[in-house]
């Protein structure tokens, strides 16, 4: 499958860290951030999820939900949750099948190694469900901001 922007986007159901299982089609007749990131408590993905925390009410204002998808385990993203205060659901993606389905499990490199991990992703998925924007290689600043406004101009 192809991710296309206004064909509708995969649906999955994951495991979040409140131990229930969403499913990406629970939110339909809201806008959904379903944002992929490598590792929890690592400096440039805590800057990220807190500056969607510190945003998440203007999201929720706009009906939109944040989504955070990584490898991570159930247990290490409660603990980035509580430590941070993230007001929004990390869901578990241990074997990184959704990451492969929105295309965003790719070939890193860091100091000379080679290995499979998440590129820093954001989907904006409109409220039928449609892919309406993208990011991929995320750059973490401004980038919130950046969704927040395309949201607001496009989506409101």
């Amino acid at each position: 499958m192809t991710i296309e922007l206004g064909k509708q986007a995969p649906d999955f159901s994951l495991l979040a860290n409140s131990g229930e299982t969403v499913k990406l089609s629970d939110y339909k007749g809201k806008n959904v951030v379903l944002y992929f990131y490598p590792k929890d408590m690592t400096p440039g993905c805590t800057t990220q999820a807190c500056d969607f925390r510190d945003k998440h009410e203007d999201f929720s204002n706009l009906n939109t939900v944040i989504l955070g998808v990584s490898p991570d385990p159930q247990a290490k993203h409660e603990k980035f949750i509580e430590k941070h205060g993230l007001p929004f659901l990390l869901l578990v993606d241990e074997d990184h099948a959704v990451a492969e389905l929105y295309e965003v499990w790719k070939l890193k490199k860091n100091f000379g190694k080679e290995y499979m991990g998440i590129e820093r992703s954001t989907f904006i998925i409109d409220k039928e469900g449609q892919i309406a924007k993208e990011w991929r290689k995320v750059k973490v600043k401004g980038h919130v901001e950046e969704a927040l406004q395309y949201i607001k101009e496009n989506l409101n």
